[in-house]
């Protein structure tokens, strides 16, 4: 199985240390230096967090000299936000529906009094 297939972008916002690296990165690049001076993790586990998150398409590093920066990729995050979609409409529907039969118990028990 190849590293590709492993990883998914749900793998990357599971973790709350990668959900906030990302957070660090969306606005602007940083370098892994400048990301790790935000954690009390040691580098190489930042770095880490860097890998997977490279490996899911959700940040992409650049060389520039000697200093690695890191850029976030946001468009990964569509597959989530399509696959909450679905759960929304579903929910938003049925509380539509419990809407619908409140309001005819409720009109009901008005026209009986």
């Amino acid at each position: 199985m190849s590293v590709e297939a492993r990883r998914d972008v749900f793998q990357a916002i599971a973790d709350p240390t990668r959900r906030q690296i990302i957070n660090l990165i969306a606005y602007q690049p940083m370098n892994l230096n400048a990301i790790a001076e935000n954690f009390s993790i040691s580098r190489p586990a930042v770095s880490q967090h860097i890998k997977i998150l490279m490996e899911c398409g959700m940040v992409m590093v650049r060389q520039e000299g000697r200093e690695r920066y890191c850029e976030a990729r946001l468009d990964a995050l569509k597959e989530v936000a399509a696959w909450v979609e679905q759960y929304r409409e579903f929910w938003n529907t049925q509380f539509d529906s419990l809407d619908n039969y409140l309001n005819r118990i409720q009109n009901n028990h008005q026209s009986d009094q």
